[in-house]
């Protein structure tokens, strides 16, 4: 290793040292947001608009925490939020998978024309009132449906899935397993996904991120508040302001229930973060060589 330092030229360690320096800033300015809403949420609010909160928590408090979990509605939230993420992802991988596969099979009648209309689909939509209007005629306003169905498949993830398919698996694999007598259904569950891991890996990353960060559908479509996700929760808190009753209790004046809002809306990111935060590292490990291998042909 030193051997390999001590062959670099100087304009080879101005750019390494150059790339560092760039990537640390980069790092700073995604990771600083993130960390100063965490630290918020542990502080007293007055002190964080007075700007005596920069690195460390000052007034350290649980309050906004404590109000938080003891609301009903972040955990109804939660709960949709879980529900939705996890019949969504499930049923998106499923479609995606699906539809790339044949795709990626060179035997499919008509696939360049199948291939055209998803490009045609994934450049102009119907557009919102269009969009509404159909989700009404198949009577799914107001379910869950109507949450994880619309967005199940995208073209541009079957695109990288069906890129990946053609990359390592190829056909002269299925021509040895067909010889076998191994059938279509067979060889696509026991050979093809198990040698896909990482891109279904990804997929599961991005459906889990789209549904879970998603909540302009259930704004749109949805009624109820009880089956409102977290985000729509969290978004009438930072939006419009309105945070729970139930988390006001023993809150009297105007500016304590400003002071304690403030708390509750840093507490509420950090709380729908979290469960992001948690599955991201045990899938970044298949994130690389998933895309990677998925976008390297067109």
């Amino acid at each position: 290793m030193n051997q390999l330092l001590k062959r670099k030229s100087k304009g080879d360690m101005w750019f390494d040292i150059v790339n560092y320096v760039m990537l640390t800033i980069v790092m700073l300015l995604v990771l600083f947001p993130l960390y100063f809403v965490l630290i918020a949420s542990l502080s007293d609010p007055n002190l964080i608009y007075s700007g005596e909160v920069w690195f460390f928590p000052k007034g350290f408090t649980l309050d906004g925490y404590g109000r938080i979990f003891s609301d009903s509605s972040i955990w109804i939230g939660y709960a949709n939020s879980i529900l939705y993420a996890s019949l969504g992802t499930l049923i998106g991988v499923a479609v995606t998978v699906c539809a790339a596969y044949p795709l990626a099979r060179k035997g499919l009648a008509g696939k360049s024309v199948i291939m055209w209309f998803l490009l045609i689909s994934m450049f102009f939509s119907g557009g919102l009132i269009p969009t509404y209007l159909l989700i009404k005629d198949l009577h799914m306003l107001n379910t869950i449906w109507a949450l994880v169905i619309p967005g199940a498949g995208g073209v541009f993830n079957v695109i990288i899935v069906r890129t990946f398919f053609q990359s390592t698996i190829p056909d002269e694999m299925w021509e040895a397993a067909s010889i076998d007598g191994c059938s279509n259904t067979r060889f696509f569950w026991s050979i093809v996904l198990p040698l896909s891991k990482s891109v279904i890996a990804v997929m599961v990353l991005y459906h889990v991120v789209g549904f879970w960060n998603g909540f302009f559908d259930a704004l749109i479509y949805l009624n109820d508040e009880s089956k409102y996700p977290l985000q729509l929760v969290l978004r009438n808190i930072l939006v419009q302001n309105q945070a729970n009753s139930s988390m006001m209790i023993d809150v009297e004046s105007y500016a304590a229930k400003m002071r304690v809002t403030e708390l509750i809306k840093y507490g509420v990111i950090m709380v729908s973060s979290l469960p992001l935060l948690i599955l991201y590292p045990f899938l970044q490990k298949y994130f690389v060589k998933g895309v990677m291998i998925g976008s390297i042909k067109g």
